[in-house]
């Protein structure tokens, strides 16, 4: 069988099990053994254990677990709905600086939980309803919680972004510093758009009063004294240096990263202990139990998917896939189009975990071979998977904030995030133009690596 003729039923016979309906880890392990029986030595089959054994024991893959943790204990305790409440007690006075604190929020909240759903979750179920309860929109106020909670995989710790370091190869502590950049300019344009959004609603507000006499919610004034700004710091604090430490441990080299993540996770569940009397075996278990099943899940995945880029590569798929592309002499801007939209087109149908294990034996030597910096196209592939999370047809964070507000059509929600699809897209032109958005920071922390600018 011809190289073409392999490579086309190895893909065919992936998208037939994924739409099959079975899980993904199964069908990318299915793939995997069913090409292992027929098209190498009948040895292989049994090194199955052995092989998705050595892929996972990379001491980078311990750090999900422990991060996915801390993500838990913080999501499952009243910490995001805290955090929010600080965050509009302090900058109600700013015009449309409701949506700016869910933005705030959001993204503290996911460097803290490193999780988009969980963010989501923690934020939107008590900022959407605040937002509506004082005239927002429903569209608006959905869909700034649903981009907000796609910064979890772009804000270190992003498991996102651990198992891209783990597939191309690349240092992580860069790869976390290189993130902080592109996710701080989403986190100003979401800002920005919210606060033009809100002049919008709140002129159509004034103008349906002064035509009807209809008074929007949008239309009160709020009032917050000093005292009852600074009364809500004790719970919010802790957490804020929670985050600050584990940083400070990650990249001031006092830690491996395996290490800040077990630190990070024990830290908070004492924090959740302290502050919230979380504590009890009933309290505590469905915080571990979360986990567990997160993470079984979620490292199964990993195990099939490293399974299935380890036949790909020993039936010489992968390489010859990058050969042709490499073949087809684009420029090196055409080339990281052409990938990105593949990434786009991938993320109507893929989380961003499946993306990155599939298509990095494919996508990452011809990049490299261009001359492109893979820590800053990681970055770029990161947003771009960002967008997949809002997007139909899977669109993860959609169904996440239609579970928790129910009554908010689901077409309202997809109307609401498009705005912000765009301006992630506007990001990644700017990161384009502008690579120091995303580089300067690893550069300035850890210097510069021989042959990079």
């Amino acid at each position: 069988m011809s190289m073409l003729a392999l490579g086309l039923l190895f893909g065919a016979v992936t998208l037939l099990l994924m739409f099959s309906g079975a899980p993904i880890s199964f069908a990318l392990g299915s793939t995997a053994v069913l090409f292992m029986f027929f098209f190498m030595p009948t040895s292989s089959l049994d090194t199955v254990t052995q092989n998705v054994y050595e892929e996972m024991s990379s001491i980078t893959l311990l750090s999900i677990p422990l991060f996915i943790l801390k993500g838990a204990a913080i999501g499952r305790s009243r910490a995001g709905q805290d955090l929010y409440a600080a965050l509009h007690v302090w900058m109600h006075r700013v015009p449309g600086g409701l949506g700016i604190a869910n933005v705030f929020a959001c993204g503290l909240f996911a460097a803290m939980a490193g999780s988009s759903p969980a963010t989501c979750s923690a934020i939107g179920s008590a900022g959407i309803p605040e937002m509506r309860k004082r005239g927002y929109s429903p569209g608006f106020a959905a869909g700034i919680i649903a981009a907000g909670g796609t910064l979890g995989i772009l804000l270190p710790p992003s498991i996102t972004m651990i198992l891209y370091a783990v597939a191309a190869e690349q240092s992580l502590g860069r790869l976390f510093l290189a993130g902080i950049g592109p996710a701080l300019l989403l986190v100003a344009l979401f800002a920005a758009y919210a606060v033009v959004r809100y002049r919008r609603e709140h002129a159509q507000a004034r103008l349906a009063f002064e035509r009807d006499g209809t008074r929007s919610a949008l239309l009160a004034d709020e009032h917050y004294t000093t005292r009852q700004k600074f009364e809500m710091l004790p719970r919010v604090v802790p957490f804020v240096l929670l985050l600050i430490g584990v940083m400070v441990a990650l990249y001031g080299g006092y830690a491996t990263p395996s290490e800040t993540a077990g630190l990070g996770g024990l830290l908070a569940l004492v924090l959740i202990a302290v502050i919230y009397g979380v504590w009890r075996v009933r309290d505590v278990a469905p915080i571990l139990g979360a986990t567990l099943r997160e993470s079984t899940m979620l490292m199964f995945i990993i195990g099939m998917s490293l399974l299935f880029s380890y036949v790909m590569s020993y039936l010489h798929i992968s390489q010859s896939a990058a050969q042709w592309i490499v073949a087809l002499h684009l420029s090196k801007w055409v080339l990281l189009a052409a990938i990105l939209l593949l990434v786009v087109v991938l993320g109507f149908f893929l989380p961003p975990v499946s993306i990155i294990l599939m298509t990095a034996p494919i996508i990452l030597p011809p990049l490299k071979d261009a001359g492109f910096d893979l820590i800053w196209f990681g970055v770029l592939m990161t947003i771009v998977m960002e967008a997949g999370l809002i997007h139909p047809p899977v669109g993860l964070n959609i169904f996440v904030i239609k579970n928790i507000a129910p009554d908010i059509a689901l077409g309202d929600i997809i109307w609401g995030v498009l705005p912000f699809v765009v301006l992630m897209f506007v990001a990644v032109v700017l990161i384009c133009i502008f690579p120091g958005i995303s580089t300067a920071l690893p550069n300035g922390v850890m210097g510069v690596l021989p042959g990079r600018p």
